[in-house]
């Protein structure tokens, strides 16, 4: 196989797409037998990571979860199904939309429960950043969250940005108070 062949120029972003499903035991859950949010996020961060791995063919690291909604809890013996797909890539990253479903056994009805945006960066062995392929958006669908990624990444960047102000700022303001005898 060429190397063209292994790591095109682009891809769709359906073929990035990935699903995982669960079923919410007792360890899973808090004293209310509702599914822990820090164990929800984990499951969303496997499954935005297996789209970001079948968009960049190497390794990916988790660089952010830029949002996510908790939009009903998840209970006791519910099934849980994540579906994620390559939203947009940049140079190295990826911004990755997860959506998740809670579906209750004995009734059968299925409810929205969370959403989240994630963003990997393709790295080699040593570490490196490694280029990613463009992600190609097809459906009405993805190409609104193909423009929205971006929009997303601009907020991130500004938000970064603004960080980094603050900290000089309070560096420079905690070294003044030092300095004063």
């Amino acid at each position: 196989m060429s190397s063209t062949e292994t790591s095109p120029a682009a891809r769709t972003v359906a073929s990035t797409q990935s699903e995982m499903t669960e079923i919410i035991l007792p360890n899973d859950t808090n004293t209310l037998g509702n599914l822990l949010g820090g164990r929800l996020m984990h499951f969303i961060d496997l499954t935005g990571a297996m789209a970001a791995y079948r968009h960049s063919r190497t390794n990916v690291v988790t660089a952010a979860m830029d949002h996510i909604d908790f939009i009903r809890p998840v209970h006791l013996g519910d099934l849980l199904t994540l579906r994620s797909s390559v939203n947009r890539a940049f140079s190295s990253s990826m911004e990755v939309g997860v959506k998740v479903w809670a579906e209750n056994t004995r009734t059968g009805t299925i409810c929205h429960v969370a959403s989240a945006y994630l963003v990997f960066v393709a790295i080699d062995d040593k570490g490196r950043r490694q280029r990613v392929p463009e992600a190609l958006p097809e459906t009405p669908d993805e190409f609104r969250r193909f423009e929205g990624a971006l929009r997303r990444r601009e907020n991130r960047e500004a938000e970064s940005n603004r960080r980094k102000q603050a900290k000089i700022e309070t560096d420079a303001q905690e070294d003044a108070a030092v300095a004063q005898p």
